[in-house]
């Protein structure tokens, strides 16, 4: 009850003691709550339809909803097909063209980690709460950039704006190969001067300078296949499953403790037999406890601040895993997956112009956030050719869970935030 009694009160001073708002965005702010209950409906909507990753029919049929709305507040569209083979639905692009104030880039995703067969599926309002798979992340954050977006149309403040909108249809589980998935996002982080991001809002006083990039390796480990008795010996040696926990151990001592660095081993098989399938990241093993081990696998993830840091740790692995115990061996491989979003200069001053515009909203000082605290995401791939910030988008929680929710009373707020934030950047 103090919580909406607190967001009520937050609500009235945005539209009654913005004191240091223009008469402009004061229209802005009033514009934003007239269509409050067309947002939350909107919302609704496009939560109710299942967008998992692999549900490529659904990604589009979210795409198309949200092509439709940019349409009619006079951006171009266009949806961007992906291979067949990558088996990844495509990414919508919105634009307009303008000569005044920066490029903006506004980045958002489609798609969810609900797949067709998960049991939570549909938008469910408790007063001010809404539960929904992908409400959170992040289809309130697309509904937020929108909504900001079209109140500015509607204002007639975006003639001479340029602003690019890239919803991606994979960032839950990006396509491969990266070149080919991302090439449209580069390229459009490239023409831009600054990138928004719209992943979930960590409350209205943190925002995004820096994200953590993310990388996939594997080790595999081989030792002599014989019998137990001989294990230890100049003949037989250690075996497969020692080797590969000196080799975890030796991470675990010599890698770990550089600050924003971690690196986990998710899942570990071994045995006389190995299968692992990727795929469904599951698999089965052979074995006896009185056979030494001839092969052991383990796949984990790695994340990191920047890219010298993600080589310099890829270095120490690899040297680990070249010193082997008697009669094994070792393979290490890595998979590039998220770049890292470095802290700048550039996104501290981007950070600023968000902090004046939530203090003249009387929504208090933003802060940069931890990003020990925030996963990977698409905005990363245009860190090294556009200054940005992320974390625009809804506040809620829950998100990847079956308790997903998003906080209505906090929906007007954010779009407002966004849409003054927007208006300033393109003057």
């Amino acid at each position: 009850m103090k919580q909406i009694i607190f967001f009520s009160i937050l609500l009235l001073s945005l539209t009654t003691s913005a004191q240091k708002l223009s008469k402009t965005e004061r229209k802005i702010i009033q514009q934003v709550e007239k269509n409050h209950e067309e947002s939350i409906a909107f919302l609704e909507k496009v939560v109710n339809m299942n967008s998992g990753t692999l549900n490529l029919e659904g990604v589009k049929k979210v795409g198309a909803v949200f092509q439709e709305a940019f349409k009619a507040i006079g951006f171009n569209t266009r949806w961007i097909e992906m291979p067949e083979e990558m088996n990844r639905a495509g990414h919508l692009f919105a634009s307009i063209k303008g000569n005044k104030g920066k490029k903006l880039l506004l980045i958002g995703h489609l798609d969810t980690v609900f797949e067709e067969n998960s049991p939570f599926q549909n938008f469910e309002r408790m007063d001010s709460i809404a539960f929904g798979p992908g409400a959170n992340d992040m289809k309130g954050g697309d509904v937020i950039a929108l909504y900001a977006l079209k109140a500015l149309y509607e204002l007639n403040l975006l003639d001479k704006a340029s602003i690019t909108v890239a919803f991606t249809g994979d960032e839950e589980s990006t396509g491969k190969p990266l070149a080919l998935s991302r090439k449209d996002l580069i390229d459009a982080g490239k023409e831009a001067d600054i990138a928004l991001g719209y992943e979930t809002a960590s409350g209205f006083n943190y925002a995004t300078i820096a994200r953590r990039g993310a990388s996939g390796w594997k080790v595999e480990t081989q030792g002599k296949r014989a019998h137990s008795s001989g294990i230890f010996n100049d003949r037989v040696g250690a075996g497969a499953i020692f080797e590969m926990s000196r080799i975890l151990n030796a991470f675990y001592e010599e890698v770990r403790g550089e600050e924003s660095l971690t690196f986990n081993p998710g899942t570990l098989l071994g045995g006389t037999f190995v299968d692992y399938d990727k795929q469904n990241s599951s698999g089965s093993v052979f074995g006896k406890s009185n056979v030494v081990a001839q092969k052991a696998v383990v796949n984990g993830g790695l994340r990191f601040i920047s890219e010298e840091q993600k080589e310099e740790a890829r270095a120490k692995m690899r040297t680990i895993v070249s010193q082997n115990l008697p009669q094994t061996s070792a393979t290490i491989e890595f998979i590039d997956s998220y770049p890292a979003m470095k802290p700048s200069e550039g996104n501290l001053a981007v950070l600023e112009i968000l902090n004046q515009v939530s203090q003249d909203l009387n929504l208090g000082e933003v802060l940069p956030h931890d990003p020990l605290k925030r996963g990977a995401a698409d905005i990363s791939f245009v860190a090294n050719f556009t200054d940005g910030i992320d974390g625009l988008g809804m506040m809620g929680s829950g998100a990847h869970t079956p308790q997903e929710t998003v906080n209505l009373n906090t929906m007007n707020a954010l779009i407002q935030r966004s849409a003054i934030l927007i208006y300033r950047l393109t003057r």
